[in-house]
């Protein structure tokens, strides 16, 4: 099983999803909403902190696999 990065922020987080065609659509405080038109409209919340929690980090990733249909070491490759 391949680890997840221990020390991404939200901005790099928010970056590495342009890849999968997300964009921002608004912030409340610190937590930012990210949404994508790709299979189908999805959106995500994103902390805009210096390092995520790697459990939030686990949350964000299983949404997208679920949502765009890859295994987590695809995902985990494009990502990061």
């Amino acid at each position: 099983m391949t680890r997840l990065p221990r020390d991404i922020s939200g901005q790099a987080l928010i970056k590495a999803l342009t890849t999968f065609g997300y964009s921002v659509t608004r912030q409340t405080g610190s937590h930012i909403r990210l949404t994508t038109s790709k299979h189908g409209t999805h959106n995500l919340t994103i902390p805009n902190h210096k390092n995520i929690r790697i459990g939030t980090l686990s949350n964000i990733l299983k949404a997208l696999i679920t949502h765009h249909r890859i295994s987590r070491e695809e995902l985990i490759k494009k990502l990061f």
